[in-house]
């Protein structure tokens, strides 16, 4: 990582680096490999925020699987709307498939929950989660989480692909965002 983006006075602190990062991504699809052996799934990622912890993921699994996408909106700067929307949906069926939903970060659990709720009615074989980062302390709603990559605190979490208002997800190591920032 380039100084300029390690002193970047809006990032308080980094809470894992990139070299902790691609360990507990590498372990995360070591379990997935194991669950889906000859399972085929289909990978979703949740837009945007979980394009480089999936591509990082992929990179890791030798299975048989497909990607997809789903593009969901709740946020607005550092606060959730309560409204979830669905700006795009998956391109392929899922009926019969074996389902993992790759987020980035499980904060209420509102959205995930829509998503959830929705891709149920689809009839897939089974439906899972995989999620980089868990705030538990911020859920609204209980959820099962199959693989989680990390636990954090209750504050805002930037890079990796997670944003605050576009900027910052191209950092190689998740960091505190600044309340003042």
């Amino acid at each position: 990582m380039s100084a300029d983006v390690a002193q970047d006075p809006a990032i308080a602190e980094v809470l894992f680096d990139e070299a902790r990062l691609q360990s507990r991504v590498r372990e995360l699809a070591q379990e997935i490999e194991r669950d889906y052996a000859g399972r085929n799934p289909v990978l979703v990622g949740l837009l945007r925020g979980s394009v480089i912890f999936l591509a990082d993921l992929l990179r890791h699994l030798c299975i048989g699987l497909t990607v997809d996408f789903l593009a969901i909106s709740s946020y607005v700067g550092r606060d959730s709307s309560g409204v979830v929307r669905l700006l795009k949906d998956l391109d392929y069926p899922i009926e019969s498939r074996h389902v993992l939903i790759v987020e980035d970060i499980i904060d209420t659990g509102l959205t995930l929950n829509y998503v959830l709720r929705s891709l149920r009615t689809r009839g897939p074989a089974s439906l899972e989660v995989c999620t980089l980062l868990d705030k538990p302390v911020r859920r609204l709603i209980d959820l099962d989480l199959k693989y989680v990559g990390f636990a954090v605190p209750d504050v805002f979490v930037v890079g990796y692909g997670l944003d605050f208002n576009q900027r910052y997800r191209n950092l190689p190591f998740l960091g505190v965002l600044r309340v003042d920032a």
